[in-house]
């Protein structure tokens, strides 16, 4: 057995669990923003949909960084370590950004204010997942 490719499963497996316990959280916050809109007769934002999808990204560079690992002649244990700390860290990324997305869904939907702050900060918290996905495809 190769330990080596665990490493791309790792990438993949970690990133995707952070994209979902991160989209989980801001989804329930936006379903809870609606509903204190709804029951207040204020008009429902959208734009609580894409805080629910803001940590989906981090999928993407987990795949993307299974592809290098993939494509890499480095060392199995090199290709198991960039996999799975990898993805610990660009998971991770995913679920704070889904806090934080949960807490813009609920500050927007009762202020109505504040959309273009809370995309910024989201964006903060995603750079860390770019951050390690460049420097895992430089080493590699």
């Amino acid at each position: 057995m190769n330990i080596g490719m665990i490493g791309p499963a790792a990438a993949l497996g970690l990133s995707a669990l952070g994209s979902v316990l991160g989209c989980g959280a801001a989804a329930q916050a936006s379903i809870g923003g609606w509903k204190k809109c709804f029951a207040n007769n204020k008009p429902a934002p959208f734009m609580l949909v894409a805080f629910s999808g803001a940590p989906l990204t981090q999928t993407i560079y987990g795949f993307l960084l299974m592809l290098f690992i993939n494509g890499s002649n480095k060392d199995p244990l090199t290709l198991l370590s960039a996999g799975v700390f990898g993805g610990m860290a660009i998971g991770l990324s995913a679920v704070f950004q889904g806090k934080v997305a949960a807490r813009s869904a609920d500050a927007l939907a009762e202020t109505g204010k504040g959309t273009a702050n809370y995309f910024m900060v989201i964006g903060i918290v995603e750079t860390i997942a770019v951050f390690v996905l460049v420097f895992l495809l430089l080493m590699l």
